[in-house]
């Protein structure tokens, strides 16, 4: 379903390719949101693409990655495709990110921040259940450099 909703907001969007292009785009998109910049840890990213009139944003990339917030020990697994309408402080109608919660993956699909001086975000799900977290622990890691030795 998510790649009809890509192909209908194709047109007229910004459409980038590569892996260091689209990462550099996916963090300055996260920038111009106000949103902190490691919520969208990707690896291998295929495509970008941005739809500015409509508010759609897309990632594709080469294969599903889980990715471990260190700072408050939570796994979250973004799918080949990712897929949200955004705004300023908010990204809505997400597809493609699951948060694991106990012993089940639990879909995301809002995150936002309500007051920025309170240096929190929120997660909820399609039901309406939500998590409040400190933006900080959502801010890039530069472990990965000292981890590359390491088998």
């Amino acid at each position: 379903m998510a790649s009809q909703s890509i192909e209908h907001h194709r047109q007229n969007a910004e459409i980038y390719h590569g892996d260091v292009l689209c990462k550099e785009k996916s963090m300055e998109l996260l920038e111009e949101l106000h949103l902190p910049k490691g919520l969208l840890p990707l690896e291998d990213i295929l495509e970008v693409g941005y739809n500015r009139a409509a508010g759609f944003v897309w990632l594709r990339q080469k294969k599903k990655r889980d990715h471990v917030f260190r700072k408050i020990g939570r796994t979250v697994s973004y799918a080949p495709e990712v897929t949200a309408f955004v705004e300023n402080y908010r990204m809505k109608k997400m597809t493609g990110v699951k948060s694991k919660e106990l012993l089940i993956w639990v879909t995301l699909s809002d995150m936002y921040i309500d007051d920025p001086s309170s240096g929190k975000i929120t997660f909820k799900t399609p039901s309406g259940l939500g998590r409040t977290f400190p933006v900080s622990a959502f801010e890039p890691e530069e472990e990965k450099k000292e981890d590359k030795g390491k088998n």
